[in-house]
């Protein structure tokens, strides 16, 4: 069986901030999954006030990440991360599943 999706709390902490900045502190960062990008999947990241009825809910210290059901297919075993370079900050997936990725790391396919 693979491991659900986790965030880390480096992670948590971003999504926390980000919403406390946009003066919305009690909402969640929604991460997805869609057709299309340059491979195949691309991930999408939204704020959103509340889950859907649905969602997988992670919270992890002061964040919450929401999945939905057919996201969390593709996304099974992966670890949304914050990393911080010279070029800019962002959040990063870790994707088992993803056989391959493009340059930007938005974009994926699975085998």
């Amino acid at each position: 069986m693979t491991a659900p999706f986790r965030v880390t709390p480096r992670a948590a902490a971003q999504v926390a901030e980000i919403a406390a900045r946009q003066g919305k502190p009690g909402a969640g960062l929604r991460l997805a999954v869609d057709a299309g990008g340059c491979s195949g999947f691309q991930y999408r990241f939204d704020l959103e006030e509340a889950p859907a009825e649905d969602d997988l809910v992670v919270a992890e210290g002061p964040g919450r990440v929401f999945v939905d059901p057919v996201s969390l297919e593709l996304l099974a075993g992966a670890e949304l991360d914050w990393t911080e370079a010279l070029i800019g900050a962002h959040f990063a997936v870790k994707n088992p599943q993803a056989v391959s990725a493009c340059g930007c790391g938005t974009s994926f396919s699975v085998g």
